[in-house]
C-alpha cells in the first residue's frame, strides 16, 4: 500500500511540475510578445512575470531529481550493459547487484551531503533573487530526490536478488492501451 502511494505521488509530482512549468513559460512568452501588439498592450502591460524563468528553472530541477528516481523504478534510466550481458548468469547477477548497490550508496551519500547543506542553509535566511523564497526550499530537492533514488535502487536490488528480474521499459507500451485489441483494430481496418 505504501509503495503504491509513493509511486503515485512520485508520478503526480513529476507531471504537475512539468505541466505547470510549461504553462508558466507559455504565459510568460505570450505576455512578452503581446506587449508589442498595440491593442493588447493595455491588458498585458501590468503583468510582471520577471520571476517566471527562475520558477521554471527550479521546477525543472525538482522534476529532474524525482524523474531520476522514477527512471530507476521503471527501468528507463540509461544503462550500459553490453559487457554485463556477455557474462555467465551467475556473474551477471553479482555484477548487476553490485552496480545497483553502488547506485544506492552514491545517491545516499549525495542525499546526506545535500541534507547537510540544507540544514546549514536554513538559518541563513537567504532567499532566491526573483521569487524571494527561502533558498533552503529550493535546495531541498537534493536530499529528497537523492534519498528517493537511493530507495528506488535498493527496491530494484531487492527485487532483482529474489526474482532475477530488472524493471524494463517497453517504449511501444502505452498505459491503458491493449496491444492485442489494437492489432484487431488494425486488421479490421484493412
Amino acid at each position: 500500500m505504501f509503495l503504491r502511494i509513493l509511486d503515485r505521488l512520485e508520478e503526480i509530482i513529476i507531471s504537475t511540475l512539468i505541466a505547470t512549468a510549461t504553462l508558466v513559460i507559455f504565459v510568460a512568452v505570450v505576455q512578452r510578445f503581446a506587449v508589442g501588439v498595440p491593442f493588447l498592450y493595455p491588458y498585458f502591460y501590468d503583468f510582471n512575470l520577471t520571476w517566471a524563468q527562475e520558477l521554471c528553472i527550479y521546477m525543472f530541477i525538482w522534476m529532474a531529481k524525482f524523474g531520476a528516481a522514477y527512471g530507476v523504478r521503471t527501468g528507463i534510466h540509461v544503462g550500459v550493459d553490453v559487457l554485463v550481458n556477455q557474462l555467465n548468469p551467475v556473474w551477471r547477477k553479482k555484477v548487476t547487484l553490485f552496480a545497483l548497490l553502488c547506485g544506492a550508496l552514491f545517491t545516499g551519500i549525495v542525499g546526506t551531503m545535500g541534507l547537510k547543506f540544507v540544514v546549514e542553509l536554513f538559518p541563513t535566511q537567504q532567499t532566491s533573487p526573483d521569487l524571494e523564497i527561502p533558498s533552503w526550499i529550493v535546495y531541498l530537492c537534493i536530499p529528497l530526490g537523492s534519498y528517493l533514488m537511493c530507495f528506488r535502487f535498493l527496491q530494484v536490488a531487492w527485487a532483482y536478488f529474489w526474482t532475477g528480474e530488472l524493471p524494463h521499459h517497453d517504449p511501444s507500451h502505452v498505459e491503458g492501451v491493449d496491444p492485442d485489441a489494437m492489432a484487431h483494430v488494425e486488421e479490421a481496418s484493412r
